[in-house]
Order: C-alpha cells, then structure tokens, then sequence
C-alpha cells in the first residue's frame, strides 16, 4: 500500500506579464529623464573643448552664434538689429542668465557684438556654452 503524502507540493512559476509592465515602465521612465537632460533650445554647434561645472538654469535663454554668423535666440532666428528688441521681454525684471553656444569657429567680432548688444538689452550675466572632453 502507497501512502500519499499529507501536503502536495506544487512546483513554483515565474509570471512573465508583470515583469514586462515593469520594463516597459523603466523603459520610458529613462527615456524621459534623458530628455530632461537635454538642452532643447539650443542648435547644434560645434563647441570649443573646456572644463567647467554644469550650472542648472530654471529658464535659460541660449544665444547661439553659428559658423557662418548666424545669430538665434532660444532657436528663434535674429539679426543684430532685432537682437535688443527679441531680447528684452526675455530678459523680464530678473537676473536672468544669457547662455553663449559659440561655434568654435564663428567669427568673434559677431559672437563679442551680440553679447554687447545684449548687454544693452539688459543682460548682466553670460555663460559660455563649452563641449566637455
């Protein structure tokens, strides 16, 4: 005679769905941070190497100086004479910080011009924008 044991043990499983809703949810929760990260009122530019401490901006206006000498405020397209004008209702009653993204290979005379001209505007603080090595 076989006796059966008083307790039947069942073998244990690994639920897969919920594991998934979990990567999914990591997945899309770095995907945003990354963003965070990111610096999306500024264009492309190729920056000259430096060492300096990441500084946080609470509204940071970014004035970029392209190769060819373009200028752009916050990715908005200005000339040296609208630049003053664009600038002031940026600016607000503030200490608002300017962010200078100079191409490493624009013209200084262009990018010094703009930051008299925003000097004018009311500026009193810049931040040159450098590549970390």
């Amino acid at each position: 005679m076989k006796l059966r044991k008083s307790r039947a043990y069942r073998r244990g499983r690994i639920e897969i769905i919920p594991m998934i809703d979990v990567m999914f949810f990591l997945l899309a929760t770095f995907m945003l941070a990354s963003l965070a990260m990111q610096s999306l009122d500024s264009l492309p530019v190729n920056l000259p190497q430096g060492t300096a401490e990441r500084m946080p901006l609470a509204q940071p206006i970014t004035m970029t100086v392209t190769r060819d000498g373009r200028i752009f405020l916050n990715r908005i397209p200005v000339t040296p004479d609208t630049l003053v004008a664009s600038l002031k209702p940026m600016l607000g009653s503030g200490d608002q910080v300017i962010t200078v993204a100079a191409d490493e290979a624009a013209p200084n005379g262009v990018v010094v011009r703009c930051m008299l001209l925003a000097r004018e505007a009311g500026a009193q603080r810049f931040l040159i924008a450098v590549r970390h090595e």
